[in-house]
């Protein structure tokens, strides 16, 4: 109801707008740029998550000296909030003066990167992949532990080498987990807010500007309920389409 209100908290009370709230959103020329970081923080993430999960699977998978001791590790940093694993990233590695990575270039003697100032989206990018590769482990690892041994076995035992081990008989046996994985992260990583606003507060600019992101700034802080409404009916569209995408494919993977 709201999106069809000209409704500024600065100057109430709410008349009818119709559909101006639309005609501005639609015609806002930062709505491009959003809703390419959004796909971005989206695909990108993804991307990372599924191979270093799939990756950390197979290597956790194996037995080897503190087994228990990695696994708990490379979980760890999924219990992590994700206010507390942007602030840890923002002050500890990629501050620009005292940050762990300034430290290794200036040992290095090269000139320390101010991330947020000059590679905004790959910070966030590395933040939101940092925090999410532990559930994608999880999950594949969980699922590599109902994979017939057997099955590996008579591979190895045929001449299999370790890579066509791995294409033919482990990665058929995670595509189900991995469908699963990629339409939960892909509701989760839509949401994405947390990190840029502790970090980049969208910026520079609309650089790092998602569709969350985009809904609070023009609500609380350019005061325009109408226009966020919108923004917050359009983002609900993209979810919808999103959602019967995966649902789709998840009904011909069973």
């Amino acid at each position: 109801w709201y999106s069809f209100q000209n409704y500024n908290l600065q100057m109430p009370p709410a008349v009818f707008g119709g559909l101006i709230n639309y005609e501005f959103l639609f015609t806002d020329s930062d709505l491009p740029l959003v809703v390419l970081n959004t796909l971005i923080m989206v695909f990108v993430p993804l991307v990372v998550t599924v191979v270093l999960g799939t990756a950390f699977a197979v290597i956790y998978d194996g037995p080897f000296p503190g087994q228990p001791i990695a696994r708990i590790l490379v979980i760890t940093p999924f219990f992590v909030m994700p206010t507390v694993a942007a602030l840890v990233w923002k002050n500890l590695f990629f501050h620009p003066v005292w940050g762990l990575f300034s430290w290794l270039q200036q040992s290095l003697g090269m000139q320390p990167i101010d991330w947020f100032s000059s590679h905004p989206m790959t910070a966030i990018i590395t933040i939101i992949s940092w925090a999410w590769t532990p559930f994608a482990t999880l999950i594949l690892l969980t699922a590599m532990q109902s994979l017939d041994r057997e099955q590996i076995e008579a591979a190895r035992m045929d001449g299999a080498r370790s890579i066509a081990r791995f294409y033919y008989v482990v990665l058929p046996h995670l595509y189900r987990p991995i469908a699963v994985l990629v339409m939960l992260e892909t509701v989760f990583f839509l949401s994405t807010y947390a990190e840029i606003y502790v970090t980049t507060m969208g910026g520079p600019g609309s650089a790092t500007t998602n569709i969350p992101f985009y809904i609070y700034s023009r609500a609380l802080m350019g005061f325009d309920v109408g226009l966020a409404s919108a923004a917050g009916v359009f983002a609900i569209i993209i979810a919808n389409i999103v959602a019967f995408f995966f649902v789709r494919i998840m009904s011909e993977q069973i």
